[in-house]
């Protein structure tokens, strides 16, 4: 029994199974922008900003201002007098509180005033007044050798018009020490200070009466340092 070989399959389907399927070009723009158009509507959103670009912060300064009048000269020492602000601290050799008055004669006071200012941006939470040691200069005649004990010393403070005593009368070693750093009061506290505030201090100073002949041509001499403060 023979068989006869299958019929070639025809040319015209051999072509078409050669070629792989190919979309027409403007079948895929067509895809690919709905598939934008889908994508782009998913993603949408209403926004509203606000950017802030003066944002600052930064640190005050605390300074102070010591002033004295006296014959219609005013003489001014400021607490950046000693460098710059960094270090803060001066002293003033020009400002005599106690007035500088050396011919008191017993019973005799003299009287001069200082004013201390905050010319700085931040108040001054703490403010006081810490008087050093007292020393007696010239010749000694006899025993006369406690004129610190001797002189005594008041203070008031004006602000605002208002004048209150914060130093009753004592005498100068005394007031050193009561009012010294380690002491059992510590500096004296006069309240806090706000920046472009100002107060004013009167300084009594009293040579009593009874004081004896032995006590001529002495004097004595005490610093004092005024403190502002502010933060921790």
């Amino acid at each position: 029994m023979s068989h006869s070989a299958p019929e070639p399959e025809p040319r015209h389907r051999r072509r078409r199974a050669l070629h792989p399927l190919v979309l027409p070009a403007a079948a895929g723009l067509v895809a690919a922008s709905i598939l934008s158009l889908s994508t782009t509507d998913a993603l949408s959103a209403f926004t509203a900003q606000i950017t802030d670009s003066v944002s600052t912060a930064g640190a005050g300064t605390l300074q102070m201002t010591e002033t004295q009048s006296v014959g219609g000269t005013t003489t001014t020492c400021t607490s950046t007098d000693g460098g710059s602000v960094a270090t803060n601290s001066a002293t003033c050799s020009t400002i005599n509180s106690y007035g500088g008055v050396t011919t008191l004669v017993p019973g005799e006071s003299s009287t001069s005033s200082v004013t201390l200012s905050n010319t700085g941006t931040h108040a001054a939470t703490s403010f006081t007044l810490e008087p050093g040691a007292c020393s007696q200069s010239g010749a000694v005649t006899g025993s006369a050798t406690d004129l610190c004990k001797t002189l005594v010393l008041s203070i008031d403070q004006t602000v605002g018009g208002v004048t209150t005593n914060v130093l009753r009368p004592t005498n100068l070693d005394d007031f050193r020490t009561a009012y010294r750093t380690g002491g059992t009061s510590g500096p004296l506290s006069l309240g806090a200070v706000a920046a472009g505030d100002s107060r004013t201090f009167t300084f009594t100073v009293t040579l009593p009466a009874g004081t004896g002949n032995t006590y001529q041509g002495l004097t004595a001499t005490q610093g004092l340092t005024w403190l502002f403060t502010a933060g921790s």
